[in-house]
């Protein structure tokens, strides 16, 4: 918890900096622009329960000032302010969000999960409106717009140990050599002690990185997507007896990207683009 205020208060400092200098950050777009969704009909008035965790930034937390907040979260609010519904936002333990929902505790979980072949098994997901990509890491007077297969033959890569980025790299980059960290913390050491020269981790985990490095860190070359590494995505995800919700919120969440809404949030929680 700790932890995740201390990110709060960096979010939100990163915030306010924006407001005041333009950003030129990259934001995703996971929307078609040749598929549009018909507005769903209003249908008789709900309230939908969107179950979330309180201890993930920048998706999921609570804020200095004690409220529940995130990039998920406040999705989750422009969401229900769109379709005119009457929502609440519970917070619950990550390892319970699925439980939660199969058990009728909720409607949706606005927790920031990767989606796998298990949860799909067992619900449905909205429109994807967000992917964790990979991405190399390393000191701003090494970094470089592109990073190739040449450019990292023989380079020592830090990593931590057993993570998706470590057999991603040993699959596809064994030209690599590797440097296995216990924890993030200890592949960030390895780095700036010069053991490694990149470090190859979790795209978001990075941006939050750079974001307090004062110019220290840069990044390297552009995001990995592999989802047969990284997760297909993030997603709402919902129980698959009520298929007019889930056309909904498709509906809502390509309108909110139309209209800016996603952008705006997107550069409110995400002072470096993980992208």
């Amino acid at each position: 918890m700790l932890r995740a205020l201390a990110l709060a208060v960096l979010l939100l400092t990163a915030a306010t900096a924006l407001a005041q200098e333009p950003p030129r950050i990259a934001i995703p777009n996971f929307w078609d622009p040749r598929i549009r969704l018909d507005r769903p009909e209003p249908g008789p008035p709900r309230v939908v329960r969107f179950l979330t965790d309180d201890d993930y930034p920048p998706f999921h937390f609570t804020a200095p000032d004690g409220a529940l907040t995130g990039f998920s979260v406040e999705l989750a609010r422009s969401v229900c302010e769109k379709l005119g519904w009457t929502c609440t936002i519970q917070a619950r333990r990550f390892d319970t969000l699925l439980d939660s929902l199969a058990e009728g505790r909720g409607e949706v979980v606005a927790g920031a999960m990767n989606l796998t072949v298990p949860i799909r098994r067992r619900f449905v997901a909205s429109h994807l409106y967000f992917r964790n990509p990979a991405r190399f890491l390393t000191t701003r007077g090494n970094a470089r717009p592109e990073l190739d297969v040449e450019s990292l033959q023989g380079r020592r890569v830090a990593v931590v140990a057993g993570s998706a980025q470590e057999a991603f790299l040993e699959a596809l980059m064994p030209f690599a050599q590797r440097r296995p960290a216990p924890s993030l913390n200890g592949a960030l050491a390895s780095l700036r002690s010069g053991d490694a020269e990149y470090l190859f981790a979790d795209g978001v985990s990075l941006s939050l990185l750079l974001a307090s490095s004062q110019g220290e860190l840069a990044f390297a070359g552009g995001p990995y997507l592999e989802s047969t590494y990284f997760g297909e995505g993030v997603a709402f995800i919902l129980r698959k007896d009520d298929p007019a919700l889930k056309r909904a919120i498709d509906y809502a969440l390509q309108s909110l990207w139309d209209d800016g809404t996603y952008a705006r949030l997107y550069l409110r929680f995400f002072p470096v683009s993980p992208f």
